[in-house]
């Protein structure tokens, strides 16, 4: 059985999906960009930025399903320019207890949705 998960502090989607499926412990999140949920803009002031943005969206999903970044098992990090790995890692570092930290994989794409820098996907068991 899945529960849909949704929250008003993430962007809603853009799409015909959901911010996240709860199926029994496990929490499976779509991705998510840089839009701020109260105006809909994205945030592209710089790639310090853009990537709190992504991950103030991803705790607010979480949060949603009543987890924390604590429950998250395995991320996917998606890059326009993998020049901008070493600040999007440690935006995305500043999020977890490095002893801790999740399976992860980033990968440089070719283009992502409204032509952003980075979206980052989580799975999360409670």
């Amino acid at each position: 059985m899945k529960k849909i998960i949704t929250t008003p502090n993430a962007p809603a989607p853009i799409g015909p999906y959901n911010q996240a499926i709860l199926s029994g412990n496990t929490l499976y999140t779509s991705g998510q960009i840089a839009l701020h949920p109260e105006t809909g803009e994205l945030v592209l002031d710089d790639i310090k930025a853009e990537t709190n943005q992504v991950m103030t969206n991803m705790k607010a999903v979480l949060e949603a399903a009543d987890m924390t970044f604590e429950h998250v098992i395995k991320s996917s990090i998606f890059i326009s320019d993998m020049n901008d790995f070493s600040v999007i890692n440690d935006v995305y570092g500043s999020y977890f207890d490095e002893a801790n930290a999740p399976a992860r994989e980033t990968v440089q794409v070719a283009k992502l949705p409204k032509n952003v820098n980075v979206e980052i996907s989580m799975i999360a068991v409670k």
